[in-house]
């Protein structure tokens, strides 16, 4: 019954998909599009054709990794997933992987498409490269890993080589939905170990990648936010999020959701869970102007990744929400905090300042957000409240405010949305905006060469 539920499942996505990838075609090759030339004058992108296997085909796999999960549930509405309750126009259950069909299908609606591969500013690859590496993280072709991306990189030079060549892969750039250190193993490791090879490959050096996480020293990715569960349809729905965030009663100093920190080595997360369950017992809060010290929404063993409603609401209810490492520096509860109009608190450069420079200016850090190094914390005994209750009331509104002018650059809005929402420029138009500009400058430097 369950296999019967998801093969209709991803027949409504490529039928879907299919339908509106035809109209859009068609579309493009008319003269009534409402965007003006001039309005596209280097902004032209041509959406490469590829076999449905390095694609929608991918999905049929949903469920063929238990080590990893079962994404199946969640590629509903293009992959936002189903929504939170019957009557929600803007909340998903939106799974991380799934950035790659939510990209794919958002892409299908910008105004600047062309058919024309020779008059394109840039190659948009619709490879979802972060589900198909999962049989060489999670399956049985983990030691095969240096072969991840050769079957796209055979196609592309046989089929209509002359859009590869024509700049040899430096205006083209497709979307990967996990960090980028997944995708780095040495080609010359042996036996492999975590990863596959994918950005190790020469034949891939020229590709500009999108990733939700990139690292110290990106040579050709870029990192986009994690999609929230946020997705509104209209500006109305937008609007109304917006005044809600701003009403809210902040009655909790710091919020941290996650899970972690229960060991008995020092590390951020223990130190993090140490200072709320003091503060909360010893601390009055008679003179702080909140009811709560520190709140700490426990979502071990993922338990809040596919449930907005266990985290977004204690965040609408927190002034600040700390951000600190896990696995990999980044979050996804970063972008969660920024939509709730919570100010993040990081622990390492590496989990944004360094990563979302296109989404989050770097130079704007102080404005929306508090540093504090996690050594201070863990091995100085640094007291993270006593930094937080050191900033004045006055500089904490307007930290918020500059936070929730963020909002719209971190979501990503619904496909399908209203003329007027998309006057807004949020996660997928800054990151279009950004992959064009880096094309162009890669382009204009192989110029100058």
């Amino acid at each position: 019954m369950a296999y019967l539920t998801h093969f209709i499942l991803l027949l409504l996505v490529n039928l879907a998909s299919s339908q509106q990838i035809s109209n859009t075609e068609s579309s493009s090759s008319t003269t009534t599009n409402p965007t003006t030339t001039e309005d596209c004058n280097n902004r032209w992108i041509y959406i490469r054709n590829l076999p449905s296997r390095f694609n929608l085909d991918l999905l049929t796999n949903c469920s063929e990794y238990p080590i990893f999960d079962n994404f199946c549930p969640y590629l509903a509405n293009h992959g936002l997933g189903q929504k939170t309750h019957t009557k929600s126009r803007s909340w998903y259950r939106t799974d991380p992987l799934l950035l790659e069909l939510i990209f794919h299908r958002r892409i299908l609606e910008y105004p600047c498409l062309t058919n024309d591969p020779n008059v394109a500013n840039a190659v948009f690859l619709p490879y979802y490269g972060a589900i198909d590496s999962l049989k060489y993280l999670y399956g049985p072709d983990v030691n095969s890993s240096f072969q991840h991306g050769m079957g796209l990189f055979d196609f592309l030079q046989s089929d209509e080589p002359g859009i590869w060549s024509r700049h040899m892969g430096y205006d083209h750039f497709l979307v990967m939905s996990r960090p980028a250190w997944d995708f780095c193993q040495p080609l010359d490791n042996d036996p492999p170990i975590w990863g596959t090879s994918f950005l190790e490959l020469p034949e891939f050096y020229n590709v500009t990648v999108l990733v939700p996480e990139g690292r110290a020293w990106p040579w050709q990715e870029h990192a986009v936010p994690y999609p929230t569960s946020f997705h509104p349809p209209n500006l109305a729905c937008f609007e109304a999020w917006i005044q809600r965030v701003r009403r809210s009663r902040r009655v909790s100093l710091m919020l941290f959701a996650g899970g972690g920190g229960i060991g008995a080595s020092p590390n951020i997360r223990r130190s993090i869970r140490t200072e709320c369950e003091n503060a909360n017992t010893s601390m009055t809060i008679d003179n702080t102007g909140y009811s709560q010290i520190c709140h700490i929404v426990d979502c071990s063993n993922g338990i809040c990744e596919h449930d907005p409603i266990r985290y977004m609401r204690p965040m609408l209810q927190a002034t600040f929400c700390l951000q600190p490492p896990g696995d990999t520096p980044t979050r996804r509860s970063t972008f969660d905090a920024i939509t709730a109009g919570c100010i993040p608190v990081f622990f390492e450069e590496m989990s944004a300042r360094s990563q979302y420079r296109w989404h989050l200016p770097e130079e704007k850090y102080p404005e929306f957000s508090v540093f504090i190094p996690k050594e201070e914390v863990v091995f100085k005994g640094l007291k993270i409240l006593d930094v937080l209750m050191g900033i004045p009331r006055s500089e904490v509104r307007k930290m918020r405010e500059s936070v929730i002018e963020l909002i719209p650059r971190v979501i990503y809005r619904r496909h399908g949305s209203s003329l007027g929402l998309r006057t807004k420029k949020d996660a997928f138009d800054t990151a279009i905006d950004g992959a064009l500009q880096t094309i162009k400058d890669k382009l204009n430097d192989l110029s100058e060469q």
